[in-house]
């Protein structure tokens, strides 16, 4: 049976995805659900990719919607059964919860190349050598990228920034 080029790159980002679903939710048994929901949504939408994007981009995009989507749905179930939940038993886990959604709202508004720079090393762990490689640029380059994209992100915490949802494939 030939292979499908689409199912073999999305493979290839598994092991990124989970990493990112561990970095949402903090819990190794709903980071690997949010990765099934994030596949199983990838599959059944793949005719929406656009080949020559970003396919990593596109699939944190979808995982991070369901990511929000489930938070909601836990939300409207949890007010459900309870009536609307005080803040004394709030999820301990929802400041920490907050501020990465605080982070990557940040991160997502940094130019495209400090952004690249910032998620190979910090969110991948890779050496600089290697994402220069990846990116294409010399190593300079992406210290470069690095320093100016940390110093963004920390002016963007700084002021506050909140988050702000996109939908897959939509405009934000």
């Amino acid at each position: 049976m030939p292979s499908n080029p689409f199912e073999d790159q999305l493979a290839e980002q598994i092991a990124a995805l989970r990493r990112y679903a561990l970095v949402l939710t903090r819990s190794r048994t709903e980071a690997e659900d949010l990765v099934q929901d994030c596949l199983a949504k990838a599959l059944s939408c793949a005719d929406q990719w656009q080949p020559g994007t970003d396919l990593r981009a596109w699939l944190f995009r979808i995982l991070y919607t369901c990511h929000v989507s489930l938070l909601r749905k836990q939300q409207v179930r949890a007010r459900a059964q309870q009536g609307e939940v005080p803040e004394t038993s709030a999820d301990p886990e929802q400041p920490r919860r907050l501020e990465v959604k605080r982070v990557l709202s940040a991160l997502d508004r940094l130019p495209a190349a400090q952004r690249e720079a910032i998620v190979l090393v910090a969110l991948e762990d890779m050496k600089y050598e290697d994402a220069a490689r990846r990116l294409g640029i010399p190593v300079g380059t992406l210290m470069s990228r690095l320093a100016r994209g940390r110093e963004a992100l920390r002016r963007l915490m700084d002021e506050g920034v909140r988050p702000r949802l996109r939908l897959v494939g939509g405009k934000s």
